[in-house]
C-alpha cells in the first residue's frame, strides 16, 4: 500500500498540505539570494591604473588624449590597457604633446568607475587583472560547497531526519552569510561563502524533500515546479537589494537575515512522516498523520494506519537480508552505462549553462540591473511551459528542443554585429529560458530512466555532474575578459551537443519504469530486426530469459558474470 495510499484518504493535497508546502517553499527564496548575489558581490566595474601623478581620489574618467599618452592599446581588443601603463616621466610637457612611450609597467593600483557599481569584493580587494582568477574562484568554490552540502546535509537528513538538519543549515547559513559581510580579507570572505553555498542545499534542498515527500504521485510535477517559482521569485528580488543597497558588505548582510524568519518554522514544521515510517518511528508518524487528517476534516481508517506499519516492517526486514545496490551496477551493463553518461553529461551542461548564464549578466551591456531582473523573469515561462507540455508532449521531446534551441540562441550571438547589443541580450534571455525548462526537464527525465534500485544514488551522481558544471561556469564566464562572446559560445556549444546526444536517451512518459537492474539494462534497448541478428545477437528472443538471469544474480551482486554464463552455457549446449 505505501504512504501513497495513506495520502489519498487525507484528501491528496489538502488544506494542511497546502500550508506546509507553501511555508517550505519560501526558503528557496533566500538560497536564491546567496547563490546569485555573486553577480554583484563579485561586480567588476571599468578599470584602469592609477597613474603615478594621481592623488588618491582621482576620479576614472581621462581625457581621450591624456589615455593615449598614457596607456598602451591592447592589440587584439583595440582598447587601451587596464593593467598596463606607459614607463614614461610624466612631465607636463610629455602629457600635452610628447611623443608617446613604447616601455610599460605593471599597475599596482587601480581606479574604478563607480557609477554602476558602487562597492564591490572586486573594487575592495583589487581582483583584477593578474588576481581576476580569484572573482572566477569565489564563485566556483560556493558550488564546490553546495555539492559537498548536497552530500553531507543529504546523508545527515536521511539519518537524523529532515526537520533538524533543516534547522541546523538554516542557522549556519544565517551565521556565515553574516561573516561573509564582515570578512575582512578575502581568504575568509570566501571560507564564509563555501559554508554559506553548502547551506543552501541543507536549505533548500531539504526543504524540498519534505514537501515533496508529503505530497501524492499526481501532484509532485506541479508542487516541483511551482517550488521552482519561488527560487526564481528569489533571483529577481536579488536584484532589487542590489538596486537600493551598493556596498557589498551590506548586501551581503541584508541578503542573509531573510533566513532568521525561518527559524519561527520550528514550531510550524512537522517531521516528514515518511521518514518517521522509514526510520522506524511509527507512531510518531501515526499522531502526525492523524493530526493532518483533523486539519483536513476527513477520517483515515486505522486499518489502514495497521497495515502501513505492518508494510513498512516487512520492507525494513527485506530490505536487511537483500544486498544494497551501489552506482557500479550501472556501470556493469552497457545499455544501462551509456544511458547513464548522457545523463550525466545532461546535468553538468545544463547546470554549467544555468549558472553561467545567470552569472554573466554583468557582461552582456546595457544595464546590468535590467539584464538580471530579465534573466530570472524569464525563469516563470519556462517553468510554466514545463507544466503545460511536459505530461504531454514527452520528457525527451522537452530535453532535446530545449537544449538545441539554447544551443542555437547562444551561437547565433556570434553573428550579431557590436552595435546591436540589444539583440545580444535578447538572444542570450532567449538561450536562458530554454535551458531553464530543460533543466527542469532533466530532474524528472533522469528519475525515470534509472531503476528503482539505484534511483537514489544514480540521481546523486548524476547531481555530482550538475555541480561540477557550476564549478567550471565561472572559469568559462572568466574568458570573457579576453573575448566578450566567448562564454555564450562555450555555452551554446555545449547545450546544441547536449541536446543532439539527448535523442539517445529512451522516451519514458507514459512507460512502464524500471524496477530491477535487468528492467534498467534492457529498458531502451535497440531491438534487433528478425534476419538482421549477426554478432549483436537477437534482443527479442534473448530479453525475457536474461532479465530473468539478471533479476536472480542481481540478489548475489554479480549480474554481468550470470549472463556470460548462461551465454557459455547455450553455447555448450548444457543450459539447463
Amino acid at each position: 500500500m505505501g504512504y501513497d495510499e495513506v495520502l489519498t484518504h487525507l484528501g491528496g493535497f489538502g488544506r494542511y498540505q497546502k500550508k506546509i508546502y507553501v511555508l517550505l517553499c519560501l526558503p528557496a527564496i533566500s538560497c536564491a539570494f546567496h547563490k546569485l548575489a555573486g553577480v554583484f558581490l563579485l561586480a567588476t566595474p571599468d578599470y584602469r591604473c592609477k597613474l603615478p601623478f594621481e592623488a588618491s581620489n582621482a576620479t576614472y574618467e581621462l581625457p581621450p588624449e591624456l589615455m593615449s599618452m598614457t596607456y598602451p592599446m591592447d592589440s587584439y581588443s583595440k582598447k587601451y590597457s587596464t593593467c598596463t601603463y606607459f614607463d614614461a616621466n610624466f612631465t607636463e610637457e610629455y602629457l600635452q604633446g610628447g611623443t608617446p612611450a613604447t616601455e610599460v609597467t605593471s599597475c599596482s593600483q587601480w581606479i574604478y568607475d563607480r557609477t554602476k557599481f558602487e562597492s564591490s569584493t572586486v573594487t575592495e580587494w583589487d581582483l583584477v587583472c593578474d588576481r581576476n582568477f580569484l572573482r572566477a574562484s569565489a564563485d566556483s568554490l560556493f558550488m564546490v560547497g553546495v555539492m559537498l552540502g548536497s552530500i553531507v546535509f543529504g546523508w545527515l537528513s536521511d539519518k537524523y531526519g529532515r526537520k533538524p538538519i533543516f534547522f541546523a543549515s538554516l542557522v549556519t547559513q544565517v551565521i556565515f552569510g553574516v561573516l561573509a559581510g564582515i570578512a575582512p580579507e578575502f581568504f575568509t570572505y570566501t571560507i564564509a561563502r563555501i559554508l554559506v553555498g553548502a547551506t543552501t542545499s541543507g536549505v533548500f534542498l531539504v526543504a524540498y524533500v519534505i514537501a515533496m515527500e508529503m505530497v501524492g504521485p499526481k501532484d509532485r510535477l506541479y508542487a516541483g515546479v511551482v517550488c521552482m517559482m519561488f527560487f526564481s521569485v528569489g533571483y529577481m528580488l536579488t536584484a532589487a537589494f542590489a538596486y537600493y543597497i551598493h556596498d557589498w558588505r551590506s548586501l551581503q548582510i541584508a541578503l542573509t537575515l531573510p533566513g532568521i524568519l525561518f527559524m519561527t518554522y520550528w514550531w510550524l514544521i512537522p517531521e516528514s512522516s515518511r521518514w518517521l515510517i522509514s526510520n522506524n518511528r511509527p507512531s510518531e508518524a501515526i499522531t502526525l498523520i492523524k493530526k493532518v487528517a483533523k486539519s483536513n476534516k476527513v477520517t483515515v481508517p486505522e486499518d489502514v494506519l495497521d497495515k502501513l506499519v505492518e508494510e513498512d516492517k516487512a520492507a525494513l526486514e527485506t530490505d536487511k537480508n537483500e544486498p544494497k545496490p551501489s552506482l557500479m551496477d550501472v556501470f556493469k551493463h552497457p545499455n544501462l552505462r551509456r544511458k547513464a553518461l548522457l545523463i550525466f553529461f545532461d546535468w553538468f551542461v545544463n547546470s554549467g549553462t544555468y549558472y553561467g548564464l545567470s552569472w554573466n549578466t554583468n557582461n552582456l551591456g546595457g544595464n546590468p540591473l535590467l539584464n538580471f531582473v530579465i534573466s530570472g523573469f524569464v525563469e516563470i515561462p519556462a517553468y510554466t511551459f514545463l507544466l503545460l507540455t511536459l505530461n504531454r508532449w514527452g520528457r525527451r521531446t522537452i530535453l532535446c528542443g530545449c537544449m538545441i534551441f539554447a544551443g542555437v540562441m547562444l551561437l547565433s550571438t556570434m553573428l550579431v554585429p557590436n552595435n546591436m547589443q540589444w539583440l545580444i541580450i535578447v538572444l542570450a534571455m532567449l538561450g536562458k529560458l530554454a535551458i531553464t525548462s530543460s533543466y527542469g526537464t532533466v530532474y524528472v527525465f533522469s528519475a525515470e530512466q534509472f531503476p528503482t534500485v539505484i534511483r537514489n544514488v544514480a540521481l546523486g551522481a548524476a547531481s555530482t555532474s550538475a555541480r561540477v558544471g557550476g564549478i567550471l561556469a565561472p572559469y568559462f564566464n572568466l574568458l570573457g575578459d579576453y573575448w566578450t562572446p566567448l562564454p555564450l559560445l562555450i555555452f551554446g556549444a555545449m547545450s546544441f551537443a547536449g541536446g543532439l546526444l539527448s535523442l539517445l536517451l529512451p522516451e519514458t512518459h507514459n512507460q512502464k519504469l524500471p524496477e530491477t537492474i535487468a528492467d534498467g539494462e534492457n529498458f531502451g534497448k535497440v531491438k534487433v530486426i528478425p534476419g538482421e541478428e549477426g554478432r549483436r545477437g537477437d534482443v527479442e528472443n534473448k530479453t525475457a530469459e536474461e532479465m530473468q538471469v539478471l533479476n536472480a544474480a542481481h540478489l548475489n551482486g554479480d549480474a554481468t558474470h550470470a549472463v556470460e554464463n548462461t551465454n557459455e552455457k547455450r553455447a555448450n549446449g548444457t543450459e539447463e
